[in-house]
């Protein structure tokens, strides 16, 4: 199924997990914040928020800095 990620066409398999999403992204293991239609996904339900078709993901990480 295609997914809309950070603005680009991503193809993922039915019944993808936040999770899942974020390890095939590259971001598995960092500390992150996402959004799926304009609502954010807490943290605590990454692992059971399956996407949808046409689903419109952005992934937000923050950078250290001074």
């Amino acid at each position: 199924m295609q997914i809309t990620l950070n603005g680009h066409p991503h193809d993922c398999g039915q019944g993808t997990t936040v999770t899942q999403l974020l390890h095939q992204a590259g971001y598995g293991g960092r500390r992150v914040a996402v959004e799926v239609n304009q609502e954010i996904v807490p943290r605590s339900q990454h692992d059971g928020h399956e996407l949808c078709a046409g689903d419109r993901v952005e992934i937000v990480h923050a950078i250290g800095g001074g």
